[in-house]
This record gives C-alpha cells, structure tokens and sequence, in this order.
C-alpha cells in the first residue's frame, strides 16, 4: 500500500508517509481510517516527499470534496504537507482546496521543518 499512517490518540497527531504511486481509493482508505478513529481533528503531518503526482483531475477532486466535507461535520486538525520541489504544481489545486480550510495548514520541503511546526500547535481538545 502506497500510504503508511499512525494515528497516536494520546499525542493527538496523524503521520502519514506516501511512497509511490497513491490512488484515491489509497486515500479514501486513509480518510475511512481516520472517521474510524476520531481522528479528524488531530495534527496530522503528511510526507508525500515519495510520492508519485500522477493521480488525474477528476480524483483529486473527487478528493477535494471529500476534504471540504469534513470541514461541515466538526473542526479539522491542522495540516503540513511535504511535497518535493517539482511536485508543487501537480498537487496545486488540491493545495488549493485544502487552503481554503478554516485550520492552519502550511506546506514544506523537508520533514523535519514540518514535524517542529506541526508538533508545535496544541493537541485537538475533541475526545478528551
């Protein structure tokens, strides 16, 4: 599978590694996991520096919806995406998307830089 995650309830973060080529149906899978798990409101720091842009329009906007209906259900966790330098533009309009969100979201280059800002917010209050 083209996308590895843990969700760490007591730390209140989601990290999800992308490798590869990702489908929607990967991601799909990832956001079923994280209604399962009450996890929408967490920090979740997403490391597609592996990834493979391929996925077509009509996905990713599928996707997008998908993303912007969780915003009408509750609050969502901030987000720090980790894209290499030459995969900005392909994932352009879902950056747009998720942009549009009422939550801090930021995009990096490199994992680490994401993981201090990510971990520096405060934990989701829902579930506690």
């Amino acid at each position: 599978m083209p996308l590895h995650w843990t969700i760490d309830s007591k730390e209140r973060l989601v990290t999800v590694v992308a490798e590869g080529k990702v489908a929607r149906a990967d991601v799909e899978a990832y956001l079923d996991a994280l209604v399962g798990a009450g996890a929408i409101a967490y920090r979740k720091l997403f490391d597609g520096s592996g990834a493979d842009g391929t996925m077509s329009g009509d996905d990713m906007m599928a996707l997008g919806v998908a993303f912007r209906g969780f915003h009408a259900s509750g609050p969502v966790g901030p987000l720090a995406i980790v894209v290499p330098d030459g995969n900005v533009e392909p994932l352009s309009r879902m950056l747009g998307i998720l942009a549009a969100a009422d939550r801090p979201m930021r995009v990096f280059h490199e994992v680490a830089a994401a993981r201090r800002w990510i971990e520096s917010l405060p934990k989701a209050e829902v579930g506690k």
